[in-house]
């Protein structure tokens, strides 16, 4: 399979778990509308009298689409996430995602697309358009191998350099200055050193007795286990970190919780459900925020404007949904971002990747 079949699936694997967790809020459309009295009587589905636009027994459209545009608008509208909502979610999380939050902790739910749907279609939608622009781990990782080839290159050059100093010096008339003979000779015996030690660098291979630990755990049978398999298929388990990093991703919300009630501990108002919420949907928005930059930096767009997008973007989201969520002052809404951009956010990735080493053992 194609990385960008591959990529495609994920995104739709993304889209079909944002819908399971955000079923349709019933809702009606204008079309839904328009066509309510087209059925009016009972369900087709159900058989319950019909009341408006869907059956209030099993939830089903009182208007069922008979035509192939209508699959098309199906396979969209169910994969993608597509609907009102996601258009009233998304200006909202980028511009004013401390408002967002606020007020789906308040109570308005239904206009909004729910945290952990918008996390999920993001997160898989990351990985999947990360696969379409060749940011994934190398399949064909072998550091032995690249380790010989390197020092065949290197032992190829200094024997081409050495034969060409010998032949300058061969050529030299004898009459030529005392000074460049030297300047020669000297330059002829840094080259011959230089092969030596290529030679001896040639001889020396790593094996299974290397004295390298790694106290992941401190449990002896897994920290030697993933040694064993780091060493045995480096490109297997750089690829197994990768897969678990999107679906594991949703650890990184209950890793930062505890972190974010730790700001706000003497405040007996906010609650961890508030701290969920308000975590969800930054993550959610840094991986939007991710896409963007990876398709950015494939049409053309500088690294220095990428790297500072990814300095200044961030900090001031986090500040503005700090302050919005919290309604805190701005010294308040500032010291908390600093706290959270420069220990804490590091703090959580290093946690996290320690738990993907973890699951790489297994």
């Amino acid at each position: 399979m194609s990385d960008i079949t591959e990529a495609l699936g994920t995104a739709a694997e993304g889209g079909l778990f944002s819908r399971a967790v955000e079923p349709k809020a019933g809702e009606a459309t204008g079309d839904d509308a328009a066509h309510a009295g087209a059925h009016a009587g009972a369900c087709l589905n159900c058989g319950t009298q019909l009341v408006g636009s869907h059956c209030h027994g099993c939830g089903q459209n009182a208007h069922v689409h008979r035509s192939i545009s209508a699959i098309g608008h199906d396979l969209l509208h169910g994969v993608l996430h597509l609907d009102g909502k996601f258009w009233r979610t998304l200006p909202l999380l980028a511009f004013r995602p401390g408002q967002l939050t606020r007020r789906y902790i308040d109570g308005e739910r239904a206009k909004f697309v729910s945290p952990m749907a918008m996390f999920l279609f993001s997160i898989f939608l990351m990985f999947a358009i990360f696969q379409m622009v060749g940011l994934t781990t190398p399949t064909d990782f072998d550091p032995a191998a690249r380790t010989e080839k390197t020092v065949e290159q290197l032992k190829e050059n200094a024997v081409a350099q050495r034969d060409d100093l010998q032949a300058k010096l061969k050529a030299m008339p004898a009459d030529a200055p005392a000074q460049e003979r030297q300047d020669l000779e000297k330059a002829l015996s840094i080259a011959e050193d230089n092969l030596a030690g290529i030679d001896k660098v040639d001889r020396f291979r790593l094996n299974d007795n290397t004295r390298f630990t790694l106290n992941a755990t401190g449990i002896k049978a897994i920290d030697e286990g993933l040694i064993k398999k780091w060493r045995t298929n480096p490109g297997l388990m750089l690829y197994k970190l990768q897969a678990n990093g999107y679906k594991f991703s949703w650890l990184l919300i209950p890793l930062s919780i505890p972190f974010v009630w730790l700001l706000f501990a003497w405040k007996r108002r906010f609650k961890a459900y508030d701290h969920a919420i308000f975590v969800t949907y930054s993550l959610s928005f840094m991986s939007l925020l991710f896409i963007a930059l990876s398709v950015l930096g494939v049409v053309g767009v500088g690294l220095g404007w990428l790297l500072a997008a990814i300095a200044i973007i961030p900090t001031l989201h986090i500040y503005k949904q700090l302050r919005g969520t919290y309604e805190l002052s701005r010294f308040g809404a500032l010291w908390r971002t600093f706290a959270l951009t420069s220990l804490i956010v590091f703090v959580v990735l290093v946690m996290f990747l320690w738990l993907l080493l973890l699951l790489g053992a297994f």
